[in-house]
């Protein structure tokens, strides 16, 4: 049996390999410093991606990633490293901004089927947070499904429930509480084999302790959380992991620093997305228009204020995706007088005024 099977390797990544007859498959499982650990179906390598490769590589994200299917070459009697020469279709991928680079966003992990976000019931449950992490998790084309941890903090989990329920139809809860071991049970449902998920949400939230729960060992260290319910990241690296139940985990710490700079709000905020087309006016900036749907609804109280403010911070936080510091200062300022049409209006407005003076 291709041990790749278990790693994930479905029809569609065999049927892409079969195009690179004399190269071999294999998963990325770990990153270190330009160096790759991967597995193939002769088991576990290093590799280093070839010099054709880096210089073709016109972005950071056409670059490797933990969770990536490649197509490398084996050096002969195990002389070196593997080399990476093709990396295959991504089904999905989990991007940020490359920290210090204009317009370039790194790759931090792909090919993830289940993504699970992670609130604990603490000071660390909050409903924008949730929709943020959801706008970024149905951009990256991986399933969300929300978990619940320490449910033994607070009274009240069914109103939690509902709340979520009106925010997210559709998508799954699991609740989990540390003093109640068979909670874990809902997660494993989800992990069968060759399946990939990963974990996002806040430092402390135990996102570790349930990687190492379900890896039926301590595979990834833990950290106290203190009394403002803040923990510390404790891992730095990111990894693949396989349960021994089948499934597959990648543990990856810069998943806490996705951006919405890259995403598609219009499945996460979709009551939204329609009441603004029910507007008078194709470009209704909903403010002082006539007939603007989203007006009506917030004064009538179908669509939450918070909600709402949420959703404007996230669509001004892709709106200044790529743009440099001189684009990015103009954009805030059209902001500021959206409602009134931008800022070239309201440059028009000034002079109209200084002239009545």
């Amino acid at each position: 049996m291709n041990i790749l099977i278990d790693y994930g390797a479905g029809d569609g990544f065999f049927a892409e390999a079969a195009l690179y007859p004399d190269r071999h498959l294999a998963r990325i499982t770990s990153q270190h410093k330009g160096l790759y650990k991967v597995m193939t179906n002769q088991g576990e390598k290093l590799a280093e991606i070839s010099g054709k490769f880096r210089h073709n590589a016109i972005a950071l994200s056409r670059y490797p990633a933990v969770g990536d299917f490649v197509m490398l070459s084996l050096p002969e009697a195990d002389a070196g490293h593997a080399v990476i020469h093709h990396v295959l279709q991504r089904k999905s991928a989990f991007t940020r901004k490359a920290v210090g680079l204009e317009e370039q966003t790194q790759l931090v992990a792909a090919n993830i089927d289940i993504v699970f976000i992670c609130m604990s019931l603490n000071n660390d449950y909050n409903l924008s947070r949730l929709e943020r992490y959801l706008s970024v998790a149905w951009n990256s084309r991986a399933l969300p499904v929300i978990i619940l941890t320490k449910a033994d903090l607070y009274a009240d989990v069914s109103h939690i429930l509902d709340e979520i329920s009106a925010l997210a139809p559709g998508v799954d809860v699991v609740t989990t509480s540390i003093n109640d071991q068979s909670s874990h049970d809902g997660l494993r449902s989800y992990l069968k084999p060759g399946i990939t998920a990963s974990f996002i949400g806040s430092s402390g939230v135990g996102k570790s302790t349930l990687i190492n729960l379900l890896a039926g060992k301590e595979v990834l260290r833990t950290s106290q959380v203190g009394q403002d319910d803040k923990g510390m990241h404790t891992t730095t690296r990111r990894e693949l992991l396989l349960l021994p139940q089948g499934g597959i985990v990648i543990d990856t710490p810069g998943m806490r620093e996705l951006g919405v700079e890259f995403v598609d709000l219009s499945r996460s905020f979709a009551d939204i997305e329609n009441l603004a087309m029910q507007c008078r006016f194709d470009d209704c900036t909903h403010g002082a228009e006539p007939g603007c749907a989203v007006k009506r609804a917030l004064e009538t109280g179908a669509l939450d204020e918070r909600r709402w403010a949420n959703y404007q911070k996230l669509k001004r936080e892709t709106r200044y995706r790529g743009l440099s510091s001189r684009q990015l200062e103009s954009e805030k300022l059209n902001g500021m007088f959206e409602n009134i049409g931008g800022m070239k209006k309201a440059r028009a407005f000034l002079r109209q005024t200084d002239k009545r003076r």
